[in-house]
């Protein structure tokens, strides 16, 4: 992801998100922290004939990765394509070197589970109330990777769809 996908992603996730989008200021923020040779975040964009149809950004601190975002367009579920930027997040977090990666799930989010328990996510534990508005809680999930593993494979249908990086 670049700055100039941001406004394409900001109408992806306005649209997946109404109620709580992350703003403009924050994927700067995330993307300023992506170059460079102390970079600490990964951010991916999926495009279909030029159209961002998904994206994806992981933070990495030390051993420990974090997911910190993945939305696929409506249109585009059941494609692969969640697997495909899971897979490039896994990959990013090979390069940090981490020992672990983790992420939280809404509790009713039972498709995005499924794509995370496919690639030896576990559940560990719930954050109470940790999506607003609703006071949704999060299911916190692990993926304990091994020194000098690839990332794990999954899906990877999502055909004529571009990851950029």
């Amino acid at each position: 992801m670049r700055w100039w996908d941001i406004d394409r992603v900001l109408e992806l996730e306005k649209g997946l998100f109404p109620e709580d989008a992350w703003s403009r200021g924050m994927f700067w923020s995330e993307l300023a922290h992506a170059r460079g040779p102390e970079a600490t975040r990964r951010y991916v964009v999926a495009l279909t004939d030029g159209q961002v149809v998904g994206y994806a950004g992981l933070a990495a601190q030390g051993e420990l990765g974090d997911v910190q975002t993945i939305a696929v367009a409506r249109d585009h579920w059941g494609t692969g394509l969640g697997g495909q930027l899971l897979t490039e997040l896994l990959r990013a977090a090979t390069a940090f070197e981490c020992a672990e990666v983790m992420l939280e799930c809404r509790v009713d989010n039972t498709r995005a589970q499924k794509l995370y328990e496919r690639f030896g996510f576990e559940a560990i534990g719930f954050r109470r109330g940790y999506y607003q508005p609703g006071n949704v809680d999060a299911l916190v999930m692990r993926l304990t990777t091994e020194p000098g593993s690839g990332p794990a494979d999954g899906p990877t249908s999502g055909q004529g769809t571009e990851i950029n990086g």
